[in-house]
């Protein structure tokens, strides 16, 4: 093999995942077809969740002027995200390629091997590994890995060659994309409606305004090259306003077309990013669902790559990605209607703005748009009663005080990506349980397992967390600690000789 891994595409997605594949042991290629890094940013920011992913692996302080933020939307109808535990909202002020720029940086760094300009052409899928086949300035040339995995964006070659079934539904209509400098806009951050369309409009670095606008009865075809004067033409049908005089750096256009791989692997060949699921951009979910999947699907693709994986772990990657993918379809389908169907969406859109005003609603609307609600399906000891309401939830960044009297977080615990074991168990059989897995799993020893508000009240004094930062164990009523060790990390290392036996043989 000539690597572990090949990743195709070096967007936030594929950038995401070599790191993590890196951090894991694992090597990767990474083959992109752009010969530069592109200036483009069709995201502005991410969502809470992948705020936080990023904070995990110490990523924040490499972005420059971000703002975080706990303002966002429901379909136009403005949310507080603040009714939710976390240190982070969401993130603005961080455009795509500068996204791109920082995780190139920390992928490069980690080791990664980047190779732009190569165009994948064809693949070959077998049992012991995948041949890919991509044309670069030398001509064609093959690689061989272990896995492959397809980050190459909404129109994916490997969905294509590999014969993924994308289903879902088609685009009802388009939407115009520019950023413009040199007039007075209006910020419009979460979208006005008017009585022909929707126009947003959000600041951005250097004097550039986003603008988006969808004109209703605007039909999609992807065909057509969209223009500035089309943009400028359109938001002055819809607003009265001219910007023909502004100066556009750049102009695309996408539609509300809904799609979803039914399966997130086949084989040896996985899909991540919009490669695996395309939905309207609403809520900033797009980018953020993304490197979302390459955090999850790193750690497990190198654990299994270096041998040290349970036998079915890879599959939890599919189990776990793909009902939140249907999820984030789902709301961003709903936002749709509401914000873009016009004028007969409008008695719908007061019911929900009542709806989002009562606390549980906003609430749950928070958690699904930010990402903090995902909840990955572990099952406690007693399937008879309710599990402990963080398993399977985020670990949230919580202060710890040490036994040692230091202070520590758990956002700067999981920087290494590896597992975490947080314990207060004073008697030490929590540690001694965890000790075969000491090469994958960090030990901290605390006075208290801190509590928050997403505890639901319910005790806890030790908790496993992943390399993902999703609690797979808690103590005292999680079940056995080694089953879930096995289940996460593998078997336990084997228990070095005693020095005495040593020395006798």
């Amino acid at each position: 093999m000539d690597t572990d891994v090949i990743v195709i595409g070096a967007g936030p997605t594929g950038l995401t995942l070599a790191a993590e594949l890196r951090l894991g042991g694992a090597d990767v290629i990474v083959f992109e077809r752009r010969t530069e890094r592109s200036w483009e940013s069709r995201g502005i920011g991410v969502t809470a969740r992948a705020t936080e992913m990023f904070h995990q692996r110490g990523l924040l302080d490499r972005l420059e002027n971000i703002e975080i933020t706990r303002q966002g939307h429901f379909g136009g109808i403005p949310i507080d995200f603040g009714v939710l535990e976390g240190s982070h909202f969401g993130m603005r002020g961080a455009p795509q390629y500068k996204i791109e720029e920082m995780l190139e940086g920390w992928a490069l760094e980690l080791g990664a091997t980047l190779r732009r300009g190569h165009e994948l052409v064809d693949l070959r899928d077998g049992p012991d590994g995948v041949t890919a086949v991509v044309h670069g300035p030398d001509g064609l040339r093959e690689c061989t890995a272990r896995y492959l995995v397809g980050c190459d964006g909404g129109r994916s070659t490997v969905r294509r060659l590999a014969g993924f079934a994308f289903v879902g539904t088609d685009a009802t209509r388009e939407m115009y994309l520019a950023d413009v400098r040199g007039c007075d806009i209006e910020p419009r951050p979460i979208g006005e409606l008017l009585p022909d369309g929707m126009v947003m409009a959000a600041p951005l670095e250097q004097g550039y305004t986003r603008i988006i606008v969808c004109e209703n009865g605007t039909r999609p075809d992807r065909d057509r090259t969209t223009t500035f004067a089309e943009v400028a033409d359109a938001w002055q049908r819809l607003t009265g306003d001219s910007i023909h005089h502004g100066e556009a750096r750049w102009v695309s256009s996408f539609t509300d077309a809904t799609r979803q791989v039914t399966e997130y692997r086949r084989g040896r060949v996985l899909l991540a990013g919009d490669a695996a699921h395309i939905h309207l951009p609403a809520g900033g979910q797009g980018m953020s669902l993304g490197v979302q999947d390459a955090f999850n699907l790193g750690w497990k693709l190198a654990a299994t790559v270096r041998g040290r994986a349970p036998e079915d772990l890879l599959d939890t990657y599919h189990s776990e990605r793909h009902p939140v993918g249907a999820r984030v379809l789902r709301n961003t389908l709903a936002q749709g209607t509401l914000n873009l169907a016009g004028k007969p969406a409008e008695p719908l859109r007061a019911v929900m703005a009542e709806i989002i005003a009562l606390p549980v609603a906003a609430r749950h609307l928070s958690g699904m748009v930010s990402g903090l609600d995902i909840r990955y399906p572990m099952a406690g000891p007693d399937p008879a009663r309710p599990a402990h309401p963080l398993l399977g939830a985020r670990m949230p960044d919580r202060e710890l005080e040490l036994v040692d009297g230091g202070r520590e977080r758990t956002a700067r615990l999981l920087h290494p990506a590896r597992g975490v074991l947080i314990t207060a168990d004073a008697t030490g059989a929590t540690a001694r349980a965890a000790a075969g897995w000491s090469d994958r799993v960090d030990l901290v020893r605390v006075r208290a397992f801190p509590p928050g508000p997403e505890d639901g009240g319910a005790a806890a004094e030790s908790a496993l967390i992943r390399p993902d930062g999703y609690i797979a164990w808690v103590a005292p009523d999680g079940g056995d600690l080694t089953d879930a060790l096995r289940r996460w990390f593998g078997e336990a290392a084997p228990a070095p000789a005693h020095r005495e036996e040593h020395a006798h043989a």
